[in-house]
C-alpha cells in the first residue's frame, strides 16, 4: 500500500471506529462483534506505525492514557460556568415562573428538563469539529486542562460529524461521572488491593479526571453527558432542546432522560416523577435542572454574578444532615490498614440513624481539617458508607485540637507505616489482634468459606480470650471450648462446630479469597485455583510465573508471591491442610453445557440462594460477573430485580426468569 492509499485507508478506519464507537458507547446498539472492532483498531495501528506523520490527535488510537502530567494548566472558560440557583420545592418552581414573567412580561415560557447528574462539571472545546481542550469547572471562571484525560472516554468523541463539525467553534458543557454499579465494583477492586475507597460516585470520577497519568483515567470507567452550548461560532441554534438534538446527530452522548416540557405542569410532574424513580436511576441524581427553552429568552433574562436567571435546580429531598463529632477512632482492617473514622452524635439521614461515618485516610482528615467536636455535613448515598462530606464552619474550630494519625498500631502498638505512593498507614504486625479479626471474619464470610454462626460477638471472644490467633486455630475448637463463649449454649456451639467441619469442602478459590491475599478479589482467586489445580502448585510458582498468567499480571503476581514468601502464612496453609481443608481445584464431573456462557444474576429467588445459583452454573462450566455488558449471556432476573435487568434490556441481553433458568441449568 502506497502512501496515498494508506492515507485513504486510514480516513476510512477513523470513520469506521468512531461510527462504531458512538453505535455501542453512546446508543448501546453494537453492529460489530469485538474481534471485528479489534481488527479495525489493529489495522489503523498498524497504518499509523508505517507512516507515522499521518497520526492526529483526533485519531481513536490517542484514545489511550498514558501521557503524565506535571500539573495542570489553567483553562479560562469563554463564559463563565456559573452555579444554579435552587428550588425545593413546588411552590419555589412556580415562583422562579413568576420571576420570569416579571423580566419579561407576557412572555410563554417553555421548559427543558433534564437529570441533575452528580459528576464532575467540564467544558469542551472542539475547532472545526475536533477536541481540542477539556477544561474542569474549577471555580466557574478559571478551571483546569485536562485534555488528555478526557480523551480516555469512550463514549466521548474526539471528532464530531454532521453539521456542527462545520462550526468554526463550538463549546459545550458537560458532566463526566461513574455509573453506581462501575463505582461499587472500582471501591471493591481498591478494597481487594488494600487501597482506600473512593467516598461516592462523585468523587471517583473527579478523582479519576484528575489523574495526573492518564493511563490511569483509562482504567476508570468513565461516562460523560452534554447538557449545554455555552459557545458558537457561528450560532445555529433557537432552542436548548434543538441543541441537545443536534448533539446527538454530531455523536455527543446526550441524557436519555432528558425531556421538552411545554408548560411548568409538565416540567413539575417531571420532577416528581424522577425523584420517585430515583434509587432505580443507574447514576447518582441529587435533582432536576429545569432551563428555558428559548435561547432569545435565556440572553434577554441573562445572569446574576452567581447563576443564570433562565435555569433552576430543583433538589431531591437531602441525604444529607449536620451532626457533632463526638470523637475520631482509628479502626485497624484485615490487611492491617489504619482508617480513620467519626463517632457521631445519632442523626437520621434517608431514614436510616447514623453513628458512624468513614474519614478514609489520614490525606482526606488533612484535606478536610476535620477536628473532634467539629459540626460537619454528613452523606448517606445508595450502598455508599455514610461520610463526612465538610466541616461547618465555627468559630470554635480553630482552638480545637487538630486530629494526628497514630505512628504505632492503636491496637497492638507495633509501628505502623506507610508505603511508598500509598495513601493508607498500615499495622505491620500479622498477629495483631485486630487484623486477626477481621480476617477471621473475611475467611468466614459468604463469599469465602460461609461458615454459618461465625459472627463477630463470636469473633471478638475468640480472639479476646486467645482460643484464634490464625485462621487454623479455627479448625482445632471444640464443642466444649465453644460453649463457654457468652451467649453460645451448647447446641449454639454445637452448630457452630459443624459448620466450621463443613466448610473444609469448599474448595481452594473460596480458600485462596478467604486468606485474604492482598490484590487477590473472587476472580482471581478462581483463575489462580483454575491454572495452578492446587495449593502445593501455586505454592511453587515464581512471581514470574504468575505474572504469565492471563487475569493476573505482575502486580497480583507480586502480592501473591510475597504473601506466600512469610513463613507463618505458610504454616497457617500446612495447618490448615493437616486440619483436612481441601487444597486442590476439583474438577467437577458432568457435562459443562453452560462452558462458554457468562451470567448475571439479580433479584431473590424462591428455589435456592444467589450463591446456591452462582455455584450451579459454574459447576455446569459457566461464569457469573457482576455487571451486565454486551458479552453476557443471561440475566437471571428473581423477585424485585434491580437495575441490571433495565441494563439487560437496553444492551439486548438474553433474560430468563427463575423458571426459565431452571429449565436451562436442568432442574425443573
Amino acid at each position: 500500500m502506497d502512501r496515498p492509499q494508506a492515507e485513504a485507508r486510514i480516513r476510512e478506519l477513523r470513520q469506521q471506529i468512531q461510527h462504531h464507537d458512538f453505535r455501542y458507547y453512546v446508543e448501546n446498539r453494537p453492529e460489530i462483534t469485538d474481534a471485528q472492532y479489534d481488527a479495525l483498531v489493529r489495522e489503523l495501528r498498524e497504518l499509523e506505525a508505517a507512516y507515522p506523520d499521518l497520526v492526529t490527535a483526533d485519531s481513536p488510537t490517542q484514545r489511550v492514557g498514558g501521557v503524565v502530567a506535571e500539573g495542570f494548566a489553567a483553562v479560562e472558560h469563554r463564559t463563565p460556568m456559573l452555579s444554579l440557583g435552587n428550588a425545593t420545592s413546588v411552590e419555589d418552581l412556580r415562583e422562579f415562573e413568576a420571576r420570569l414573567g416579571r423580566a419579561l412580561p407576557g412572555e410563554r415560557f417553555e421548559y427543558v428538563a433534564e437529570p441533575k447528574v452528580d459528576g464532575l462539571g467540564v467544558a469542551l472545546l472542539y475547532e472545526r469539529g475536533v477536541l481540542t481542550r477539556g477544561a474542569t469547572r474549577g471555580d466557574g471562571r478559571v478551571g483546569e486542562d485536562v485534555t488528555h484525560n478526557l480523551r480516555t472516554i469512550r463514549s466521548l468523541p474526539l471528532r464530531l460529524r454532521g453539521p456542527l463539525a462545520e462550526l468554526a467553534v463550538l463549546e459545550v458543557r458537560g458532566e463526566v461521572f461513574m455509573r453506581k454499579e462501575v463505582f461499587q465494583r472500582l471501591n471493591r477492586e481498591l478494597e481487594e488491593a488494600g487501597e482506600a475507597p473512593f467516598a461516592n460516585p462523585r468523587n471517583a470520577a473527579a478523582g479519576s479526571v484528575r489523574q495526573k497519568d492518564s493511563g490511569i483515567t483509562a482504567k476508570r470507567p468513565l461516562d460523560i453527558i452534554l447538557y449545554q452550548v455555552s459557545h458558537a461560532e457561528p450560532n445555529p441554534f433557537t432552542t436548548h432542546w434543538d441543541a441537545l438534538q443536534r448533539f446527538r446527530e454530531a455523536g455527543l452522548s446526550v441524557n436519555a432522560r432528558v425531556r421538552h416540557c411545554p408548560t411548568l405542569d409538565d416540567a413539575i410532574t417531571y420532577c416528581q416523577a424522577l425523584e420517585a424513580e430515583r434509587e432505580r436511576l443507574e447514576y447518582e441524581a441529587d435533582g432536576v435542572v429545569l432551563k428555558v427553552n428559548a435561547l432569545q429568552q435565556q440572553h434577554l433574562l441573562g445572569s446574576t454574578t452567581h447563576h443564570p436567571r433562565w435555569a433552576i435546580a430543583y433538589k431531591f429531598r437531602a441525604r444529607q444532615a449536620q451532626t457533632r463529632i463526638k470523637r475520631i477512632l482509628v479502626n485497624v482492617g484485615r490487611t492491617g490498614a489504619l482508617t480513620p473514622a467519626a463517632e457521631l452524635e445519632p442523626v437520621e439521614i434517608a431514614g436510616a440513624t447514623i453513628s458512624r461515618a468513614t474519614l478514609h485516610n489520614a490525606d482526606e482528615v488533612t484535606r478536610l481539617d476535620v477536628r473532634e467536636g467539629d459540626l460537619v455535613l454528613v452523606e448517606r448515598a445508595g450502598d455508599v458508607i455514610p461520610h463526612v462530606i465538610e466541616v461547618v464552619p465555627e468559630p470554635e474550630h480553630a482552638v480545637r485540637a487538630p486530629f494526628v494519625m497514630p505512628e504505632r498500631c492503636p491496637v497492638c502498638g507495633s509501628q505502623a507505616h506507610r508505603p511508598e505512593g500509598e495513601v493508607v498507614r498500615r499495622c505491620a504486625n500479622s498477629a495483631c489482634p485486630a487484623q486477626v479479626k477481621e480476617r477471621l471474619l473475611h475467611f468466614g464470610s459468604r463469599r469465602s468459606m460461609d461458615i454459618e454462626h461465625l459472627g463477630e460477638a463470636v469473633v471478638n471472644q475468640l480472639v479476646e480470650k486467645g482460643l484464634v490467633k490464625n485462621l487454623a486455630d479455627l479448625y482445632h475448637l471444640t464443642v466444649p471450648t465453644l460453649a463457654e463463649l457468652d451467649r453460645l449454649a451448647e447446641k449454639s456451639a454445637t452448630n457452630l462446630y459443624n459448620a466450621i467441619r463443613r466448610s473444609k469442602d469448599r474448595g481452594l478459590p473460596r480458600l485462596l479469597f478467604g486468606l485474604g491475599i492482598r490484590h487477590v478479589g473472587e476472580h482471581v482467586a478462581e483463575i489462580l485455583a483454575a491454572h495452578t489445580g492446587s495449593m502445593e502448585r501455586l505454592l511453587r510458582a515464581s512471581a514470574e510465573e504468575l505474572a504469565e498468567i492471563h487475569g493476573v499480571g505482575p502486580r497480583i503476581a507480586a502480592g501473591v508471591a510475597h504473601f506466600f514468601a512469610q513463613e507463618e502464612n505458610v504454616r497457617v496453609v500446612e495447618r490448615l491442610k493437616a486440619a483436612g481443608v481441601k487444597m486442590e481445584e476439583a474438577v467437577a464431573p458432568g457435562p459443562k453445557p453452560l462452558a462458554g456462557k457468562t451470567f448475571v444474576l439479580t433479584g431473590t429467588f424462591s428455589s435456592m440462594s444467589r450463591d446456591s445459583a452462582r455455584d450451579l452454573i459454574t459447576r455446569l462450566g459457566g461464569r457469573v460477573t457482576a455487571a451486565v455488558s454486551k458479552k453476557t449471556d443471561y440475566v437471571v432476573a428473581g423477585k424485585e430485580a434491580g437495575s441490571k435487568l433495565e441494563d439487560a434490556r437496553r444492551l439486548g441481553v438474553t433474560t430468563l426468569d427463575e423458571a426459565a433458568f431452571l429449565v436451562l441449568v436442568g432442574k425443573a
